[in-house]
């Protein structure tokens, strides 16, 4: 009796795999319409600390910060930067400059996430910095205001009047908008999430 399956068996069994298999490619253009479909929705900026569901929670959209327009797009594509940067933490919470800027001593859902300075440090952790300047659609950029006053936007696929600058989503104070701000600031970290970035499973 043969012991090996046929050939017809195995072809079947692959085909099975493929439809049962997760398919999931990180999209930067997705990122960059999520990011998008913000504008007119998201009015204000409201840097409060709120206490927020978790996973998935949010303040409500008509208001948020910078970090809030990042996390909204990437919630689209299944990733959630909230249980992303918490799980990470609650691991490896002296990775993060929670203790020495803010003075806490355990990682917080409500509120990690959706600082400037915790987002980079999980982006470098992940292996999505850049030391190069070619900025493309979909990259993640983070500046420094001024001294200990971070920011963070999304590259835009549009250019700037003179076709030389992409422009960038962000919410600076004024609500969630695309303008012509790249070089506007200091440039602190440039982050290209890599296309196979999968989702966390569903929270159990």
């Amino acid at each position: 009796m043969n012991k090996f399956p046929s050939l017809r068996a195995l072809i079947f069994l692959l085909a099975l795999l493929s439809v049962c298999a997760p398919v999931f490619a990180f999209s930067p253009q997705r990122l960059v319409q999520d990011a998008r479909s913000q504008i007119g929705k998201t009015l204000h900026y409201d840097p409060a600390y709120t206490k927020i569901a978790y996973p998935m929670g949010d303040v409500p959209l008509v208001r948020g910060v910078c970090t809030d327009v990042v996390i909204r797009a990437l919630r689209r594509q299944g990733v959630d930067l909230q249980q992303k940067v918490h799980e990470d933490m609650r691991k490896n919470f002296r990775e993060y400059p929670n203790e020495s800027r803010w003075g806490l001593k355990k990682p917080d859902a409500n509120i990690d996430h959706r600082r400037v300075p915790n987002l980079r440090r999980y982006f470098e952790r992940q292996g999505y910095a850049r030391t190069d300047r070619n900025f493309r659609p979909g990259d993640i950029v983070t500046w420094e205001l001024r001294p200990g006053v971070g920011h963070i936007g999304i590259v835009s696929d549009k250019e700037d009047p003179s076709g030389k600058r992409l422009l960038v989503i962000h919410n600076i104070g004024d609500g969630t908008q695309e303008e012509d701000v790249l070089y506007e600031f200091t440039i602190t970290g440039l982050y290209r999430i890599a296309p196979d970035a999968r989702p966390l499973p569903p929270h159990q």
